[in-house]
């Protein structure tokens, strides 16, 4: 990913909000590089040398959702800033519930720079230590996190991640930077985060802790039905961050295992997609209802390919979907996109039109999928009918 140029601050300050226990958000409106005015929380018990925590929320709710743990671990001694993506919350910019695919692609794209320009709020701010920082983040907020690491790989020292994700270049960061540890949460009621974020955990670092929930739901969610999990990242950053305790949590469990999530560790590995397309050929002809077959995992699979540069192998697998279930207009969009990464525009254009014959009768898909699902072939088959650029 290309690094960002720093965005320029603007260091207006309103305010304050009441938070949980004694300490107290200040309002904090920051500016990115464009202009779009950022809303934050800035949580600190006062200028005392303290390590510097960025908490970045997940894409179904705001930086509201970290008050409660902020405002604890301010408590502790650290200086805390939560932050509204643009779009989100109080922070300009068009509203997310309002974004079209290519909204969330730029719009999206311009994050990483509203993060650093949090980071360097963060960091200016008196007591904070400039040796000591961590990240946490939830859903979206975990990739975000991992890249501000990326970005910033002699600052960040510790991450603590609920339910969520991180692309090819996140996952490959963390498996060369084995010192940075990282607190991963996630519950098995809430749809392959636990296979996520174990993936995640692939680094091998003995100092990781996984904690496994039955139940509890997705991201921040968590904290209602554990009300252990705040007091445990309190921990787990007093640990990394301030050198006070082990690090070693009372709910960790090992990283879970599955077969699922060997396939995902198999994909960031040299061969790893033309392998994963082959075990899922194999998988179809012995036992078609796999839970590896599973027409989501599938998907994810064939885009970790596209991801990888191994579109031949994007393409096999995509095709699994197809042969599986012919008349899922989903699985006709996903194969086109694959050949479009190919560069096989003929089937490319062949596999959209298909998708937009059957998407109006999918039973599979609700209304809103059906519509994305037709945006998405649409613009493939207005694409590919204008020629090449």
């Amino acid at each position: 990913m290309k690094r960002a140029l720093l965005p320029c601050l603007a260091l207006v300050l309103s305010g304050t909000v009441a938070a949980e226990g004694e300490t107290a958000a200040r309002r904090v409106e920051l500016e990115a590089s464009d202009g779009t005015k950022l809303a934050a929380s800035y949580y600190s018990s006062g200028d005392a040398p303290g390590p510097g925590i960025l908490l970045l929320h997940q894409c179904n709710q705001d930086r509201s959702s970290w008050n409660a743990l902020a405002a604890d671990l301010a408590a502790h001694g650290f200086h805390v800033l939560t932050l509204d993506y643009r779009g989100y919350g109080e922070s300009g910019g068009k509203p997310y519930k309002q974004w079209t695919p290519d909204d969330q692609r730029e719009i999206g794209g311009k994050w990483p720079g509203d993060v650093d320009t949090a980071f360097a709020y963060l960091k200016s701010q008196p007591g904070v230590r400039p040796d000591a920082f961590g990240a946490g983040g939830a859903s979206c907020g975990v990739n975000q996190s991992i890249q501000l690491a990326r970005r910033h790989p002699e600052e960040v020292k510790s991450l603590a991640l609920l339910s969520g994700f991180t692309n090819r270049d996140g996952r490959l960061f963390l498996k060369g930077a084995r010192s940075l540890p990282l607190l991963l949460a996630a519950a098995d009621d809430d749809q392959g985060a636990v296979q996520g974020m174990a993936w995640l955990d692939a680094t091998g670092n003995p100092k990781n802790q996984f904690l496994h929930y039955s139940s509890g739901g997705h991201g921040t969610v968590l904290f209602g039905p554990h009300p252990e999990l705040p007091r445990e990242i309190v921990a787990w950053y007093e640990a990394t961050l301030a050198g006070k305790g082990s690090g070693k949590l009372a709910s960790a469990k090992p990283r879970p295992d599955s077969a699922t999530i060997r396939l995902l560790v198999t994909m960031d590995e040299p061969g790893g997609p033309a392998r994963v397309a082959g075990a899922l050929a194999s998988e179809r002809k012995t036992n078609p209802k796999s839970p590896l077959l599973e027409p989501g995992f599938v998907n994810q699979l064939g885009y970790g390919a596209v991801e990888a540069g191994d579109t031949r192998s994007a393409v096999a697998i995509m095709q699994v979907n197809v042969d599986a279930s012919p008349a899922s207009a989903n699985a006709w969009d996903s194969l086109g996109d694959a050949l479009l990464a190919a560069g096989d525009r003929d089937k490319a254009l062949a596999a959209a039109e298909k998708a937009l014959s059957l998407v109006d009768a999918d039973p599979a898909e609700d209304k809103d999928r059906r519509e994305l699902i037709r945006a998405s072939a649409r613009q493939k088959v207005d694409q590919l009918k204008a020629g090449p650029k």
